[in-house]
């Protein structure tokens, strides 16, 4: 999971990938972030009460944040979909949250929270802020509407060369799967598995390139290199506010997936501790979700946050309820994880 600011534009069409360095400021809070989130909208609560923005480090995957993290990277929070938060969890690298010093959790819908991963008896491990859907992307003008009514869009030979799929592995299995006929992540068989497999080879022989980021895959589809792409909302609502003719199909037959993604408290971070509880209250606040909707286009885990969007014309058009299958890529086996990731570069290898 998953993002881009809508001020990239003038860099997606003049061609020019987006790389996002530390953007240094507060030195006593250090966010690592997904690129896009560093927009002062959704948390400008703390702004307002600090003075300053926090210093981001930002990061285009979730395993690749993982890795620098296990690694030595010191940060005070980190913000992770939510089938990497037992990972966080085994390899001792996060401490639960004091959920006394954040008054709005208890806003946050019950969905979000249902798993022993992110609430035991231990205590909140995990904060989730937003959520959003993976689904088709493609270019109106290029692509009839009954191509993108089903998956198979993405194996169809008259795609060849012309789609591209994210260089996640949870995002190219929740769609190998939903293609398969699988909508439950957390019960596959091999059978199953070996199915989504295969058919992801066969997805693998169309792919112009896998896209690292909602940056990329806006270019190549901005610049006409390819017409259909298995997408998060973030490009295609940026795409959209500058009349580029991409529609974003969620209800194909197979179905659509969806993610949340939240924030962890790291193990000895750098920072002070009360910042970044005053990001998390900043981010929890109702304002939150007009700027995550805006820059964004996700939607608010708090049910009162999430009430102050709800008549926005995004919200009906990309966050509402489909009439079609859902797979939710909520915490699934680690061991079968691992096991889709090692299968995921084999197939973009060519084997």
């Amino acid at each position: 999971m998953k993002h881009l600011r809508s001020s990239a534009i003038a860099l997606i069409l003049a061609g020019t990938a987006i790389s996002q360095p530390a953007r240094a400021a507060d030195p006593e809070l250090t966010v690592f972030d997904w690129a896009g989130f560093e927009e002062p909208a959704i948390w400008q609560g703390y702004v307002d009460k600090n003075g300053d923005q926090p210093t981001f480090a930002l990061y285009g995957d979730d395993d690749e944040a993982y890795q620098k993290l296990a690694s030595g990277f010191k940060a005070d929070v980190a913000h992770p979909c939510a089938q990497m938060v037992s990972k966080y969890r085994d390899a001792g690298l996060i401490e639960p949250w004091d959920v006394s010093k954040i008054p709005a959790f208890d806003t946050i819908a019950p969905q979000f929270l249902n798993s022993p991963i992110f609430k035991d008896d231990q205590g909140v491990w995990y904060i989730p802020t937003d959520w959003g859907a993976t689904a088709i992307a493609y270019n109106t003008e290029t692509v009839p509407a009954e191509d993108v009514a089903s998956l198979n869009v993405f194996i169809d030979p008259k795609y060849q060369g012309r789609t591209s799929l994210p260089d996640s592995a949870d995002d190219v299995w929740a769609l190998a799967y939903l293609a398969t006929g699988v909508t439950d992540w957390t019960k596959v068989t091999d059978e199953q598995f070996q199915a989504a497999a295969d058919w992801l080879r066969k997805a693998h022989q169309n792919v112009a390139a896998y896209w690292a980021d909602p940056a990329q895959q806006s270019q190549l589809m901005a610049s006409g290199a390819v017409d259909v792409a298995w997408s998060w909302q973030d490009a295609v609502v940026l795409l959209q506010a500058e009349n580029y003719p991409v529609g974003f199909q969620r209800a194909a037959k197979e179905g659509s997936s969806t993610f949340f993604c939240g924030f962890i408290n790291l193990k000895n971070g750098p920072g002070k501790e009360d910042k970044a509880y005053d990001f998390i209250n900043a981010w929890l606040a109702p304002p939150a979700a007009k700027g995550l909707l805006d820059t964004i286009g996700y939607g608010h885990t708090s049910t009162v946050a999430m009430d102050t969007i709800k008549d926005e014309p995004a919200v009906k058009a990309n966050l509402s309820p489909v009439d079609a299958p859902i797979l939710a890529q909520t915490p699934n086996d680690p061991a079968q994880r691992e096991k889709q990731l090692a299968e995921f570069e084999k197939i973009k290898a060519g084997f």
